[in-house]
């Protein structure tokens, strides 16, 4: 059994080293990340889970993003880790899907990732055809997901940080 929790200033070092974990040396260098210097993340959809002994299980965390000309705003997703000892049991989707749900809450329109579309589509990413994300991304891994119906309709163009 989990407990979810929203991330608190306390779990920011805990988290790190998850990330460092799950990921290759040299994540922050991926554009993903460039779009989150100087940006505060969207605390409230930023959600760890812990295990009954409060080990940290796995963690995800969401970006105010703006896209093409007309600044549409957007959810950037990422990072999302589950420890590798974790992995299997459900844990990444458990996160997305809560958080997605708050999204929606919250009133935001669509999210974003760069990330593999097999795993994702699970959950209702697709390519985005017409939005492009700062080089070197793959455009084969720019997904989307609507959260509400339409909400990608007529959203194209570069990815910036949010004002």
């Amino acid at each position: 059994m989990y407990q979810l929790e929203t991330e608190s200033p306390d779990d920011l070092w805990e988290v790190e080293a998850l990330y460092d974990t799950c990921f290759a040396p040299g994540r922050e260098l991926l554009s993903s990340y460039r779009l989150r210097e100087g940006v505060e993340k969207v605390s409230d959809l930023c959600l760890i889970a812990r295990d009954e002994g409060g080990v940290l299980a796995a963690a995800i965390r969401f970006w105010p993003i703006r896209i093409g000309e007309d600044r549409h705003r957007a959810l950037l997703l990422g990072p999302i880790a589950v420890h590798p000892t974790r992995q299997g049991e459900g844990l990444g989707g458990m996160l997305m899907t809560e958080a997605m749900a708050e999204a929606v809450k919250l009133g935001w329109e669509r999210v974003m990732l760069v990330g593999d579309e097999p795993y994702y589509s699970r959950f209702g990413f697709e390519k985005l055809h017409h939005v492009e994300m700062p080089p070197p991304t793959n455009p084969d891994r720019v997904l989307g997901v609507a959260l509400h119906p339409g909400a990608w309709d007529g959203v194209a163009g570069l990815v910036h940080k949010d004002d």
